[in-house]
């Protein structure tokens, strides 16, 4: 379980300040697969973030029962004088899984080739989050976060990354921020929508993609 409690956060933004949370307070379930809708700005990865412990809120808590991924995709924990694989490596060794499984696992399902024993200093973006995205997806946890990892690589590399996440969500929750509303469809059992620090909670997912349409003028 996820629950923040009367969670405040805001940024400056020119004369003004720009709100991403007005005092929210919400749960996310173990198994429940969320799906964080707005428009750009709105602060989904922000949000994303704080959950993850990456940033503090100005005010309120987050309380965490269970584990929790980093953000899937976000890898600006890697190292850049380190390989791929001696990322993964330390990675094992921080969150106590089998260092050699989770080596396998990641070169394989990254599909980065020789450039995994190549330092991360000479990776492309897209690289680097196919390597965040399968080091998170080898590590089971209670609940994963997921920032945009699909929108990486051709149809075939988001097809399969798509498929483990869904294999992900037989044992674990996920809140997941994107831009795809199909991606939303197929895959969450509920759906928020972040607007001006606010947060909208639809248990039907399809009236959360009409509204969020409809926000977006679309």
């Amino acid at each position: 379980m996820i629950r923040l409690e009367n969670v405040t956060m805001s940024f400056p933004a020119g004369s003004e300040r720009k709100m991403v949370a007005d005092d929210l307070s919400i749960e996310f379930h173990e198994r429940k697969c969320v799906g964080i809708l707005g428009r750009n700005g709105a602060g989904k990865s922000t949000l994303l973030r704080m959950i993850a412990g990456i940033i503090p809120p100005q005010r309120g808590k987050i309380v965490i029962e269970g584990s929790v991924s980093w953000p899937v995709g976000f890898a600006g924990s890697f190292h850049p004088d380190l390989t791929g694989a001696q990322n993964v490596r330390f990675l094992a060794r921080v969150y106590g899984v089998d260092t050699k499984q989770l080596i396998d696992f990641v070169k394989d399902f990254s599909e980065l080739g020789a450039h995994f024993h190549q330092p991360l200093r000479s990776y492309s973006s897209g690289m680097r989050a196919r390597l965040a995205f399968g080091a998170s997806m080898g590590i089971r946890f209670d609940h994963y976060l997921f920032d945009e990892v699909t929108s990486v690589g051709d149809a075939g590399f988001r097809s399969k990354s798509e498929a483990v996440i869904r294999s992900r969500l037989d044992h674990s929750g996920a809140i997941i921020v994107t831009h795809s509303m199909g991606l939303v469809s197929n895959l969450c059992d509920a759906a928020v929508i972040l607007e001006n620090g606010k947060l909208m909670w639809f248990n039907d997912v399809e009236r959360a993609i009409r509204r969020h349409r409809v926000m977006m003028g679309t």
